[in-house]
C-alpha cells in the first residue's frame, strides 16, 4: 500500500512539474509571438501619429502607440531589443541602465503634449515607468525635482553621463515645442533613487538656490543649437538674445545672436561659460598675463 501511495505521489509530482513546464513554455511562446506584433503595431501607430492632422486623430494614435509600447517594453529582452526602425525619439544609456522613449502630440492651438516610457534596469530587475507630462502646472520648472508622474516633457536626443558623490547623473539634451510662438531646448538631469527615476538635480549655477535643469526659450521660427561636443567634453549652445534690449526674457522674441556659450562638467556641476570660441580646442586655456610690477609689492 505504501509503495502504491508513493508511486501515486511520484506520478502527481511529475504531472505537476510537467504542467508547470508546459505553462512556462506557453508563456515564453506567447511572449515571442506578441513581441513582433507589438513592435509592428508600435511602428505603425507612430507613423499614423506623425501623419495625423487633427487632435482627436493624434490622441487615438498615441493611445494605441502607448499600448503597443507597453507590451513591447514589458516583454523579456526589451533592454536589448533593436528599436532602430521605431520612428520616435530614443536615448539609451551607455552603461545599459535605461532606455528612454519619448514622443509629442502637437495641438491645434500650437501647444504640445508629451508622452514617454522609461525602462530602467538595476541588477537583474527591470522596471517600466510611464512618464506624465505636467508642464502646464509648473510655475518654475528650472527649480523643481520631478518624477515619472510629474515630468517636464521633452523629446530627448542625447545623454551625457557624469559622476558625482559616487552616483551617475545622466544629463539629457532635449527639444520642447511649447506654444504657437515659442520653442524651447532643455538640459535635463536624470538619476535614480532606488528603482525610482528622478528628473532634475541642483547641478547648475552657484549659491543655495541652484537650478535643477536649464530651459532655453526662443521664437518658434528660429533655430537653436544645443549639442554635446564629445571631443572637447562640453555642451555647446547658441547664445539667445532679444530683438530689442527691452524685450529680454520674452522667449517668443529671442533668437541666436551668432555667439556661443558652453557648459563644462567641473567639480560636480555644469559650469557655464559665456561667449566661447567654437574653434578653440582648449576652451579653458587663458593666456598668461603678468601683473604690473607695482601690484607685486
Amino acid at each position: 500500500m505504501e509503495g502504491t501511495m508513493s508511486d501515486l505521489r511520484s506520478v502527481g509530482s511529475h504531472d505537476h512539474m510537467r504542467h508547470a513546464l508546459s505553462f512556462l513554455f506557453a508563456a515564453m511562446l506567447a511572449s515571442a509571438w506578441a513581441q513582433p506584433d507589438a513592435r509592428a503595431e508600435a511602428i505603425e501607430q507612430a507613423k499614423v501619429l506623425a501623419a495625423a492632422n487633427a487632435d482627436l486623430e493624434r490622441e487615438a494614435a498615441s493611445a494605441k502607440l502607448k499600448t503597443a509600447l507597453r507590451a513591447l517594453l514589458d516583454a523579456p529582452g526589451a533592454m536589448e531589443l533593436d528599436l532602430a526602425d521605431l520612428p520616435l525619439s530614443r536615448v539609451d544609456a551607455h552603461d545599459g541602465s535605461f532606455r528612454l522613449i519619448t514622443w509629442n502630440l502637437p495641438q491645434a492651438d500650437g501647444t504640445h503634449r508629451y508622452e514617454g516610457f522609461l525602462l530602467a534596469r538595476k541588477g537583474k530587475l527591470t522596471t517600466l515607468h510611464e512618464l506624465r507630462d505636467m508642464t502646464s502646472g509648473m510655475a518654475n520648472p528650472e527649480l523643481a525635482e520631478l518624477g515619472a508622474d510629474r515630468w517636464y516633457g521633452a523629446l530627448y536626443y542625447d545623454v551625457i553621463p557624469v559622476k558625482k558623490g559616487g552616483r551617475t547623473w545622466y544629463t539629457l539634451l532635449g527639444w520642447k515645442g511649447h506654444t504657437a510662438t515659442e520653442t524651447r531646448k532643455v538640459i535635463e538631469v536624470l538619476s535614480f533613487r532606488g528603482n525610482k527615476p528622478r528628473f532634475g538635480a541642483p547641478l547648475f549655477g552657484k549659491g543655495k538656490l541652484r537650478e535643477h535643469r536649464k530651459a532655453f526659450a526662443y521664437a518658434f521660427n528660429a533655430s537653436m543649437m544645443l549639442r554635446y561636443d564629445r571631443e572637447q567634453g562640453r555642451i555647446v549652445l547658441d547664445h539667445l538674445a532679444p530683438i530689442r534690449a527691452d524685450l529680454q526674457g520674452k522667449g517668443a522674441l529671442m533668437g541666436p545672436d551668432m555667439s556661443f556659450d558652453s557648459f563644462t562638467w567641473q567639480k560636480g556641476q555644469w559650469r557655464y561659460q559665456r561667449d566661447i570660441d567654437l574653434r578653440d580646442p582648449n576652451p579653458d586655456r587663458r593666456p598668461f598675463k603678468a601683473p604690473p610690477k607695482e601690484e607685486l609689492k
